[in-house]
């Protein structure tokens, strides 16, 4: 048994609709769906979903990566959507055939979304 494949990622909110139109609106991911106290989005063929706190009130976020091909580029067009970077896009480490490459910024809940960008040499 191997678990290898991501069928979705559940980030909790604290606010659906604004969640939802900042996932839709400012990252143009498209909506696959949405219902009362959640939203689904469709991530290149994995479902995202946002949802209120189950339980406690707490929130508990993992980090999500998004590959990207120009991270410049799609710095820029984000902070064009007035997305505010806490760590710009920066080389991390030099693989054996190309640079990896991450940029961080949060959502409105804080939850904390990454930039990744393998960049061939």
């Amino acid at each position: 048994m191997s678990l290898s494949t991501i069928g979705q990622i559940a980030i909790t909110v604290h606010d659906v609709e604004r969640a939802a139109a900042f996932y839709r609106d400012t990252l143009g991911m498209p909506v696959l769906f949405q219902m009362p106290n959640m939203a689904f989005f469709n991530c290149g063929g994995i479902r995202l979903m946002l949802g209120l706190p189950e339980g406690t009130q707490e929130t508990f976020s993992s980090i999500i990566y998004y590959k990207v091909a120009d991270i410049q580029a799609t710095a820029a067009e984000l902070k064009g959507r007035g997305v505010t970077f806490e760590q710009e896009p920066h080389f991390l480490a030099r693989m054996p055939d190309h640079d990896l490459w991450m940029a961080f910024f949060r959502d409105p809940d804080k939850n904390l979304l990454a930039l990744m960008s393998e960049v061939k040499r």
